[in-house]
């Protein structure tokens, strides 16, 4: 279920189907926005909160009552993070900030959230680090990187393996793995030959690679895949709720959304479901709602898991800052906690 806004608004919790700040234990869409991880936290900081709109075929921002903050006129654009926000005229990308000024021209190809006061970019086919000036402080010299800083480290790539620098480019983890993400409550999962492990942030294998799939930690449990099976881990690397689950999301807000007999519910962290699972999709909880599907339409229920917004939409999304981005009928809006709409459905 993808949709425009709803891409970039995936800070913390999306619409169902979309990448979270905890990735979904069944698939990974992607697009050309690519979403952070390492962000959740960031977003919380801000200190004007804008969210993306789509006008006319072209991007803007309001504001959480739905007045129009910065004019749709950028072709691409990320959400705000640390007070600036990716936006890409034709196919260059720079930077604004909260009062829609350009601080950064656009002059790269590509370029990712400002995460640690950094923010990676790429020129050609090679990436690199920036700072808020627009200054590249680690030269533009990676084959590739994972979003960006989170816990004084990046992932990087360098001839097809991964490995960890600081804030001053200096490699601190050596290039060794098959694949890295960001390090999230103090541990980072990596591929080593087909399987997945768990390191901390000297690089030492903490939790050995056993698994065929790990997310991250989020609420001090990992998600992890054995034998088609999903189940949950604790930073000892013990399993913690045994592998049963057909998917899974990530533990939030106490939480975790799984699927069991074809149907989605929710458990708590001793692995007791406390939410029945009936419904035909859902996501985790983001400021106290969760979306759901029931039949082809979804709505949001809250942690007792009452439908407090009936199910109405083609597609739901998490709460962020107080609005949620929908889909109705092929067209986009926000709506506040109360189900009010904030702004309009637009294409």
């Amino acid at each position: 279920m993808k949709t425009a806004i709803a891409l970039i608004m995936s800070i913390t919790l999306v619409g169902i189907n979309l990448v979270t700040n905890q990735p979904r234990a069944n698939a990974f869409p992607t697009n050309k926005l690519l979403t952070q991880t390492s962000l959740a936290a960031n977003s919380k900081q801000e200190s004007a909160v804008l969210f993306p709109i789509l006008k006319n075929g072209k991007w803007g921002f309001i504001d959480q009552k739905g007045k129009v903050i910065v004019k749709p006129k950028y072709d691409e654009v990320r959400n705000f993070s640390e007070g600036l926000a990716a936006v890409k005229i034709g196919n260059k990308l720079g930077y604004i900030n909260t009062k829609g000024k350009q601080v950064i021209p656009t002059v790269f190809d590509e370029g990712y959230f400002f995460l640690e006061g950094l923010a990676g970019v790429r020129l050609g086919n090679k990436f690199g680090f920036i700072d808020k000036n627009g200054k590249t402080v680690i030269p533009i010299q990676f084959d590739e990187i994972w979003e960006g800083f989170s816990e004084g480290l990046a992932a990087v790539q360098i001839r097809g393996k991964w490995g960890y620098i600081d804030s001053t480019g200096k490699i601190v983890i050596p290039v060794q793995f098959d694949s890295t993400p960001t390090f999230t409550e103090g541990l980072a999962v990596v591929g080593v030959r087909g399987k997945f492990g768990y390191i901390d942030k000297t690089g030492k294998m903490v939790i050995p690679p056993q698994f065929d799939i790990g997310l991250f930690f989020v609420e001090g449990m990992a998600g992890v895949l054995i034998d088609g099976k999903w189940g949950y881990i604790d930073k000892t690397g013990q399993m913690v709720i045994e592998p049963k689950f057909k998917e899974t999301w990530g533990f939030s807000e106490g939480l975790a959304a799984v699927k069991m007999r074809g149907k989605w519910g929710f458990i708590d962290k001793t692995g007791n479901f406390v939410i029945e699972a009936k419904f035909d999709d859902a996501v985790g909880f983001s400021e106290g709602l969760a979306p759901v599907q029931l039949g082809n339409k979804q709505g949001y229920i809250d942690q007792r898991g009452k439908m407090v917004i009936p199910p109405q939409f083609d597609r739901a999304h998490g709460f962020i800052h107080g609005l949620a981005a929908v889909t109705l009928n092929g067209k986009e809006g926000y709506i506040d906690t109360l189900g009010n709409l904030v702004w309009k459905y637009s294409q």
